[in-house]
C-alpha cells in the first residue's frame, strides 16, 4: 500500500472520529441565546424546543439559569436508548424556571409533554401551565429528578397514556390548582390510562387543591405504582391555606379508584408520611387492587389517617406492617393483613412517643444532595416503645428490629457517602431492587462500575460499557443481592473516577 493511500485512509478515519466527537457534544440553552446560534456554551440557543429538535441519543441539553417566559408547550417525542439516554438538565449551579403563566387555561396547554423514552430531566422549575406542568404521555423509562412543579392549573406532574417504568425522584409539587372548580389538580397523578412500574422516591406534594398523589384509573387496570420515602401534606387547600372547596378531595395518598369502582391499582408505599390533609392520609377510595404499606406514618388528617375498608378484588391483598399514627383515626377492613402497627396491641400511642407534633421545616429547602430536609416532626422520641418494635419487611433498620413509622431512629434515609461520592447521584440508597447511578465524566471512554462487599471482595459488575463526556446514567438491579453495606467504584479508562457507599435492603438475606 503506497503512502498516499495510507495518508488518505488516516485522514478519512480522523474525519469520521471528529464527526462522531462533534455529534456527541452537548447543546446549551440560555435566556440570552438565539435559535439561530449554534447551540454551544458560547453561542447558546434560546429555546429548549430548538435543542430538542436536534439532540440525539446519548447527548445532553444544558439549560442555563433564569426565567424562560413561554406560551407554547414543549413537546418531546424522540427517544434515547437504555445505554444512551438523552438528558435535559439544569446547568451546574443554576436553576432554570420554565414559566408558562401566559398560557390560557386549557386542557391542551401543558408545560412539557414527554412522549419519548429514556430521557433524564433534572433541575427544572415548571410553573404556570394552562393545565399540567408536565405530563408523561406514552413515554417509558424516563427519569425526572430534582424538578419543582408549582402553580400549574392542573396536576403538577401526571403520568398517563400507558407510560411505564418511569422514575420520579426528589421532586416537589405544590400550589397546583385548577380554576374554576378546583377539583382536579393533584401534586403527582399516576392515573387514568397510566402504565405499570412507575416509581416515586423522596418526593413531596403539598397544598395542591385536590390530592397529593392520585391513582384514579379510567381505562387502565391492574397497574402497579411504588412510592418510597414520600411526604404528602395539607392537600385540599389553596396556597394561602384556605379550603379549596367541596370538589377538592384533599387526600394525601389516594391509591386508586375508578368510575365503575372495579379497577385495580396496586400501590406499594414504604416510609411514606401523610399529615394535615383535608380528608384522608392514606386513602383507598374504591380501589380494588392490592395495597402494601410498610413503615408509613399518618397524623392530623381531618377525616382519617388510614381509610382502607372496602373489599378487594379476588386474589388482591391489603397489607400494613410497622405503620404508625397519632390521633386514633384508622378505618381498616377485617380482611387487612396487619403486623406490628401502632394501633394494635400492646401499643398505646401518646404524644410522648414523638419528638415533635409540629411539622416545622416540612417545606424547607432540600439538602445539598437532593434529600428531603431533616425535620423533628413524627420522629420517635427516646424511650418510645415504638422503637425497635417492628418486624423485618426488607427495609434497612438501625436497631435490633425496625421502628414503627416512616422515620428509623439512628438511620439516615440515604447514606451520604464520601465527599467524592457527592459528585454521583445514586438513588435510591438504600436500594431494594432497581437503582440508578448518574455521574459526570470529564471525557468519554470505557466505564466499569464494580460493586465490592465490606471486605473489599468484588461481588459483581454493575456496568461495563462506553460512555460519553458529560452526564451519564446507569441502571442496575440488586434484587437478588444479599442485604448489607457495599462499596462501588466507577472506573473510567482504567482510572478510578468515583468511590461511594451503597446499602442494599430487602430480601434475600
Amino acid at each position: 500500500m503506497n503512502r498516499i493511500l495510507i495518508r488518505g485512509l488516516l485522514s478519512a478515519v480522523a474525519i469520521l472520529s471528529l464527526s462522531g466527537y462533534l455529534t456527541a457534544q452537548p447543546y446549551y440553552v440560555s435566556v440570552t441565546g438565539s435559535d439561530s446560534n449554534s447551540g454551544t456554551i458560547t453561542s447558546p440557543f434560546l429555546t429548549i424546543a430548538k435543542a430538542v429538535s436536534l439532540v440525539q441519543s446519548g447527548q445532553t441539553i444544558y439549560v442555563r439559569g433564569g426565567t424562560y417566559n413561554l406560551t407554547t408547550t414543549i413537546s418531546i417525542s424522540k427517544s434515547g436508548t437504555e445505554n444512551a439516554r438523552i438528558s435535559l438538565v439544569a446547568y451546574t449551579g443554576e436553576r432554570p424556571v420554565l414559566d408558562f403563566s401566559a398560557q390560557t387555561l386549557s386542557g391542551g396547554n401543558r408545560g412539557v409533554v414527554l412522549s419519548g423514552s429514556y430521557w433524564t430531566i433534572r433541575g427544572l422549575d415548571i410553573t404556570g401551565a394552562g393545565d399540567n406542568g408536565m405530563i408523561i404521555s406514552g413515554g417509558n423509562n424516563n427519569i425526572i429528578e430534582l424538578c419543582n412543579f408549582y402553580r400549574n392549573r392542573d396536576s403538577g406532574l401526571q403520568i398517563d397514556n400507558g407510560s411505564s417504568g418511569n422514575t420520579i425522584r426528589n421532586c416537589d409539587s405544590y400550589f397546583n390548582a385548577d380554576p374554576p372548580d378546583y377539583g382536579d389538580a393533584d401534586g403527582f397523578a399516576p392515573k387514568l390510562t397510566v402504565g405499570t412500574g412507575n416509581s416515586f422516591y423522596g418526593c413531596r406534594a403539598w397544598r395542591n387543591c385536590d390530592d397529593g398523589w392520585d391513582g384514579y384509573l379510567r381505562g387502565a387496570d391492574n397497574m402497579t405504582t411504588t412510592l418510597e420515602n414520600c411526604w404528602s401534606f395539607e392537600n385540599g387547600y389553596f396556597e394561602d391555606g384556605q379550603d379549596a372547596g367541596e370538589l377538592a378531595n384533599g387526600n394525601g395518598f389516594k391509591m386508586g379508584g375508578s368510575d365503575d369502582k372495579n379497577l385495580m391499582h396496586n400501590f406499594i408505599l414504604k416510609n411514606c408520611l401523610a399529615f394535615g390533609n383535608k380528608a384522608k392520609g392514606f386513602d383507598q377510595n374504591n380501589n380494588k387492587g392490592s395495597m402494601t404499606l410498610y413503615n408509613c406514618t399518618g397524623h392530623d388528617n381531618d377525616v382519617d389517617n388510614y381509610r382502607i375498608n372496602q373489599v378487594l378484588a379476588e386474589g388482591k391483598v391489603l397489607m400494613l406492617k410497622n405503620c404508625a399514627e397519632y390521633g386514633s383515626k384508622v378505618s381498616l377492613g377485617a380482611f387487612a393483613v396487619q403486623e406490628k402497627n401502632s394501633w394494635l396491641s400492646p401499643f398505646v400511642v401518646t404524644a410522648d412517643d414523638f419528638r415533635s407534633l409540629e411539622p416545622a421545616g416540612a417545606t424547607a429547602a432540600r439538602q445539598a444532595d437532593g434529600r428531603l430536609p431533616h425535620i423533628e416532626y413524627m420522629h420517635l422520641a427516646s424511650g418510645s416503645d415504638l422503637i425497635d418494635a417492628g418486624v423485618n419487611v426488607g427495609l434497612v433498620y438501625a436497631g435490633s428490629a425496625p421502628d414503627l413509622g416512616c422515620f428509623e431512629t439512628g438511620l439516615s434515609s440515604v447514606d451520604p457517602g464520601t465527599e467524592q461520592d457527592k459528585k454521583v447521584v445514586c438513588y435510591p440508597n438504600p436500594v431494594t431492587s432497581v437503582g440508578f447511578m448518574n455521574f459526570t465524566a470529564g471525557k468519554g471512554g470505557r466505564c466499569v462500575i464494580i460493586l465490592y462487599d465490606i471486605t473489599g471482595r468484588p461481588v459483581r459488575t454493575l456496568a461495563d460499557r462506553n460512555v460519553d463526556s458529560g452526564e451519564n446514567s446507569v441502571t442496575f438491579d440488586l434484587s437478588d443481592a444479599p442485604k448489607g453495606l457495599y462499596i462501588y467504584r466507577i472506573i473510567l479508562n482504567g482510572n478510578p473516577l468515583f468511590v461511594g457507599r451503597l446499602i442494599k435492603s430487602g430480601l434475600p438475606d
